[in-house]
């Protein structure tokens, strides 16, 4: 497998958010002059079964790690804003391409309990301990499986938009989501030789998209809300994150959704670290339904159901917010 490619991260210009760090109990804020030009490291890191994980690291050695589980598809492509507000926090971002995107193994057949060893082993191999877990869409689950399968070590979890699990009582699954992701869910259920031709045809769609293109290619699943945000660099950035996912193939967005239509390989009851659920009611990706069900399953969840907000508009206009409560939740102290 051939090496990771190289990655720079500069945010020229940036001013940080007055008085978003007083008084929090968190990590001392970052000056400026290293938020603008911070230390980024992309590589493979390999595993005890011989796979190798894509990561991308971005912020101080010694930050508090932040690991960031991107949605469904997604390349290593980071988040300014949420990069930034990490920065100002004093954290680490740590994101890794799940098993099939990027540089990354593919390993067919995983569930999303899965990650919690990845996880363990990419931290391991960073010298870092103790750390809070991100996740947002499809990275909800992945969030949530840290939460429950490394006690202990990920001190608390956000789920940002994130979906919640098929075939249970008391949420229908695909209700009020828009008529691309009913579709695409539905053939997950069916199995993978029927949800194979439509990624194909989807990738091959989402291999040249640029950010201008966002909002007409995913079509109905994008709401007035997340209209309104999907714009500018942010757009960009989106954009260039689903060309990432798809660069090596369509295995790590197969092997998503065939995890999300199967059992998760944990149980939300046994949850014990703090868990944030941020769900928004214009959301047509992943319908408010999921974040109820999952913060009236979770013992230790913390609900924000926000009105107004949809699938991507968090990432834009809470991100402040949502890593504030993270910090909390997860009790850090500050340096």
């Amino acid at each position: 497998m051939s090496a990771a490619p190289p990655f720079s991260f500069t945010l020229p210009g940036f001013t940080p958010t007055p008085g978003s760090n007083r008084g929090s109990g968190r990590p001392a804020r970052v000056p400026l002059a290293r938020v603008e030009r911070m230390q980024t490291e992309r590589r493979l890191i390999p595993l005890a079964d011989g796979r190798d994980l894509d990561v991308l690291t971005i912020g101080q050695a010694d930050g508090f790690p932040l690991v960031v589980h991107e949605g469904t598809p997604s390349g290593l492509v980071p988040n300014r804003k949420l990069v930034v507000a990490a920065a100002e926090r004093g954290q680490r971002v740590v994101m890794m391409a799940r098993p099939g995107y990027e540089g990354s193994t593919p390993r067919p057949g995983r569930r999303v309990a899965d990650v919690a060893g990845d996880v363990a082993q990419v931290l391991d191999a960073l010298g870092a301990g103790q750390f809070v877990a991100i996740g947002f869409s499809g990275g909800g689950p992945h969030s949530l499986a840290c939460a429950a399968l490394l006690p202990g070590r990920c001190l608390a979890a956000a789920s940002v938009a994130g979906v919640g699990p098929s075939g249970v009582d008391g949420l229908d699954f695909m209700a009020g989501m828009g008529p691309e992701n009913v579709e695409e869910l539905s053939l997950a259920l069916r199995g993978a030789d029927a949800l194979t031709p439509f990624l194909e045809k989807e990738a091959a769609a989402l291999g040249s998209i640029e950010g201008e293109q966002i909002i007409a290619s995913l079509g109905g699943l994008i709401s007035g809300a997340d209209a309104g945000v999907l714009n500018g660099e942010f757009a960009d950035d989106l954009a260039k994150s689903l060309r990432g996912a798809i660069r090596e193939g369509i295995a790590g967005w197969l092997e998503d959704d065939l995890a999300f239509a199967a059992d998760w390989g944990f149980s939300l009851d046994a949850v014990t670290a703090p868990v944030a659920i941020w769900q928004g009611d214009q959301d047509l990706m992943v319908p408010l339904a999921h974040g109820q069900w999952l913060a009236a399953n979770i013992p230790t969840a913390r609900a924000h159901l926000e009105p107004g907000a949809g699938h991507l508009t968090m990432t834009v206009t809470a991100i402040d917010r949502i890593l504030d409560d993270l910090l909390e939740l997860a009790g850090v102290a500050g340096a």
